[in-house]
């Protein structure tokens, strides 16, 4: 809630609700993709708020147009929203997301460039800046202000790496606004920004100290975003108080770690289909599961997860035909030409390793390339190890998620780059997601692990993950908005 009833605004790139038409014409309506949607939910449950977004699809701005350009009231899952849905140029939005924000800035932030072939950054991609980044940073910046024109203190809430100028466009219009911005993804260290241009670069870093409170998954991220201030901005910080001083003021830096919605997952959890789906999962299982669900990014390490398997399988034969591998990929930004070659990696290189290791009736890996929800619930409750060897991940809610529904005290591979391992590190078998043998080491290990410290290890990760909820997360980042209000109405 924002201050004297006012409702809070949500910006974000995505938002809750999407419409389409289906096959006979109808209009359709369904749930936003993407993990930030199910983050953001639990804010918007019990609160008036408007949710402000882009329009993914050209029914979302039939939908707007219709209503008048006034936000919409919709209910998802038992949740009610009130969606503004922003319309920008089809080929603004396309620069914006497909070559600055996807793969530019993304990769930067989770340290994936191969810096002696990539990024070039020429004309197009300077022209993508600011004829397609920066328009629809103007557009949705120019209906937050357009919806805050009458009320007095108000509150925004911005959302991830799509949006890192609006607050400065913002905060331009209404010096008043109180601005809080949760970046989802990592942040990267002071040199992988020098990739690009001076002036994106610094307009990204003033866009986002417009904000009173900028809000990360972990510490580590927070201290890397004062030490780009630092020494990118030539801004002063405070690493005690995590804090940054810029010619527009103060702004604070946070860690807020995310929880899981355990509510959403215990209603899949006791769904009719996963228990439908059990049954097959059961009937098919060899000796032992090895599970990994995945969107499939560059960033979630599929290739090397793959091939520290097929290491396993080399250094210990007596698991051959004992062990199966199913990987549940979820197709990721196939627009963008490095994932589709990423994609297309992954397939050819199941297929040398089902080859060089697989029978007549055993296939090691079980390689499935859809979006299914509750398909992977079902196998959540039944893994052995759940890999999850990511480069570089904000924070991973797979880790979270999996071992609290499974029923086998199911072992957890964690990536120490992942936001969750500060968390769950006692509780897990950490890995360099660069070391293969480590990787391949760790799956033996988990394999042949005691029953009793399989016990303890997965009573130890339901402790840690039931230690917080999504109220936790949001309720944090409420006080710290109410202390900052506090110390401005002190001045």
């Amino acid at each position: 809630m924002g201050k004297d009833g006012q409702p809070l605004i949500i910006v974000s790139n995505r938002g809750p609700a999407q419409f389409d038409r289906g096959p006979d014409g109808e209009r359709t309506i369904s749930r936003g993709g993407g993990g930030l949607v199910t983050a953001l939910s639990g804010l918007v449950k019990d609160r008036d708020a408007l949710w402000i977004a882009s329009a993914m699809t050209a029914e979302d701005v039939a939908v707007t147009e219709e209503n008048g350009g006034r936000p919409i009231d919709v209910n998802l899952n038992g949740v009610d929203y009130r969606v503004l849905m922003v319309e920008s140029d089809p080929e603004a939005y396309e620069n914006f997301y497909n070559v600055i924000a996807n793969p530019i800035l993304w990769f930067i932030q989770h340290y994936l460039w191969d810096l002696s072939n990539a990024p070039d950054i020429r004309k197009e991609e300077i022209t993508a800046w600011y004829e397609g980044y920066e328009v629809v940073n103007e557009d949705i910046a120019n209906c937050v202000i357009a919806q805050i024109e009458d009320r007095e203190d108000p509150l925004v809430m911005l959302h991830d790496y799509h949006l890192y100028t609006a607050p400065a466009k913002i905060r331009a219009a209404r010096p008043d606004v109180m601005l809080h911005h949760f970046v989802h993804i990592p942040w990267a260290q002071p040199d992988s920004w020098r990739v690009l241009p001076t002036s994106i670069r610094e307009a990204i870093f003033d866009g986002l100290l417009a904000n009173d409170i900028i809000g990360f998954h972990t510490r580590a991220y927070c201290t890397n975003f004062l030490a780009c201030c630092q020494r990118l901005m030539g801004y002063e910080v405070d690493y005690e108080d995590l804090s940054v001083k810029h010619p527009g003021g103060r702004t604070i830096v946070r860690a807020y770690p995310l929880s899981i919605d355990a509510d959403r997952l215990e209603r899949a959890v006791h769904s009719e289909r996963v228990a439908e789906l059990e049954k097959e999962i059961l009937a098919r299982r060899r000796e032992h599961l090895i599970l990994r669900v995945d969107r499939a990014d560059l960033s979630k390490n599929v290739l090397r997860g793959f091939t520290a398997f097929d290491t396993f399988l080399t250094d210990h034969p007596e698991f051959r035909e004992k062990v199966t591998f199913v990987a549940h990929l979820q197709p990721s930004r196939q627009d963008v030409p490095e994932y589709r070659e990423y994609l297309e990696r992954i397939e050819a290189l199941v297929a040398v390793v089902n080859h060089r290791h697989g029978t007549t009736d055993w296939m090691p890996i079980d390689l499935r390339v859809y979006e299914n929800f509750t398909e992977a619930v079902a196998r959540y409750k039944h893994f052995d190890l759940l890999m999850v060897n990511a480069i570089f991940d904000g924070m991973n809610l797979v880790a979270k998620e999996a071992p609290t529904i499974n029923l086998r005290d199911g072992v957890v591979m964690l990536s120490e780059n992942t936001g969750s391992h500060r968390e769950l590190r006692e509780h897990v078998l950490t890995v360099n997601p660069f070391d293969i043998q480590d990787q391949a080491d760790a799956i033996y290990h988990a394999l042949t692990m005691s029953p009793e410290e399989r016990r303890r290890r997965a009573d130890g990760l339901r402790e840690a993950i039931a230690s917080r909820t999504p109220a936790d997360w949001i309720e944090e980042q409420l006080a710290d908005i109410e202390k900052v209000r506090g110390i401005r109405a002190a001045q």
